[in-house]
């Protein structure tokens, strides 16, 4: 069950030597039969599991010794392609010799790693990644027979990628933590998103419930939010906050106090008075919009001497990188 009518070459190149040897020659494939459970002195546990996105599917046996709970000898059946026969023939492997619960620690990651020839070169293709999730899958699923619960019980977390078995919780905590933008730089800190590729965004070949460009936005919403109420709870507790770190709502606040205190009242005296239309940050200035009223809109000294005082207060009390623009 291998590969043996593909032509050309170039899809080898995607394969490690170990995946195209366990390919056509399996190690552990086979079936037990409770008598020979019996004989090893162990209790025999059979688990079935199918990825529903390809149609693959595997059987695992475990021959389980009751004192120990070591798994003492195991086989499985592949059902599907050359990779899942790979995978679930490294997997079978990999849980020899272990306890059940040691064996559940394996992930998908510990199957694909073991299939590589070097460290740093990956065993299968991108697409190919979900075979060894599928192995995971049956090693859980076996140890929730052997321990009578549900195999969710398994699972602390949502898992969002299962390729690399990359939780929400710890997608949530890398974005904010690293103060990450994008979701090449997720991939990068957590291997998300690396291989399938399904749980980047919708239109993958299984539909998820969480996808990485919902919970960046999400995250990233919720880190504004959180400076948003630092930045407030600053203000009203009379803390030294930067003007440019203010939101556009928290600046204009600022800017009319302090215009309040030291400008408006010589404006009113001369029966004009201002108003600020907007704030805009642009190339590196805080751009303060105003429009004169009353006697102000009509005088000479409205764009030369009253605005260079404006100006000059506000860039002493707030910040000297605004530039106060009439319109």
């Amino acid at each position: 069950m291998g590969f043996d009518n593909l032509v050309g070459g170039t899809i080898w190149d995607e394969y490690s030597q170990k995946v195209q040897d366990r390919m056509n020659n399996p190690t552990h494939m086979g079936e037990i039969t409770e008598d020979e459970a019996m004989k090893l002195g162990g209790e025999l546990i059979v688990a079935d599991f199918g990825a529903e996105s390809c149609g693959d599917a595997v059987r695992l046996y475990w021959v389980v010794e009751p004192k120990t709970e070591k798994i003492i000898e195991a086989k499985f059946k592949s059902f599907g392609c050359g990779t899942a026969i790979a995978s679930s023939d490294v997997m079978t492997e990999l849980t020899i010799g272990k306890t059940v619960s040691e064996a559940i620690k394996i992930t998908n990651i510990d199957v694909e790693f073991a299939m590589r020839d070097n460290p740093n070169t990956p065993a299968v293709p991108p697409q190919k990644m979900h075979c060894s999730v599928m192995a995971y899958d049956v090693i859980k699923k076996a140890a929730a027979i052997y321990k009578g619960v549900d195999i969710e019980s398994f699972e602390e977390e949502i898992i969002v990628c299962e390729c690399a078995r990359v939780t929400l919780g710890t997608l949530q905590e890398v974005i904010e933590i690293n103060d990450l933008t994008t979701i090449e730089q997720i991939t990068d800190y957590t291997k998300a998103g690396a291989f399938c590729k399904s749980c980047i965004k919708p239109g993958g070949h299984e539909e998820k419930e969480y996808y990485l460009v919902d919970i960046l936005r999400d995250v990233r919403a919720k880190m504004a939010e959180k400076q948003t109420k630092r930045v407030t709870d600053d203000i009203e507790s009379g803390a030294d906050v930067a003007f440019a770190q203010m939101t556009v709502v928290q600046k204009l606040k600022k800017v009319e106090k302090v215009l309040d205190d030291n400008i408006r009242q010589m404006l009113i005296m001369d029966g004009g008075n201002m108003e600020v239309i907007d704030i805009k940050e642009s190339d590196g200035h805080i751009d303060i919009y105003i429009r004169y009223l009353g006697a102000c809109s009509g005088c000479a000294s409205s764009s030369t001497g009253t605005l260079y005082a404006i100006e000059a207060i506000l860039k002493e009390k707030l910040d000297e990188a605004i530039r106060v623009l009439p319109i």
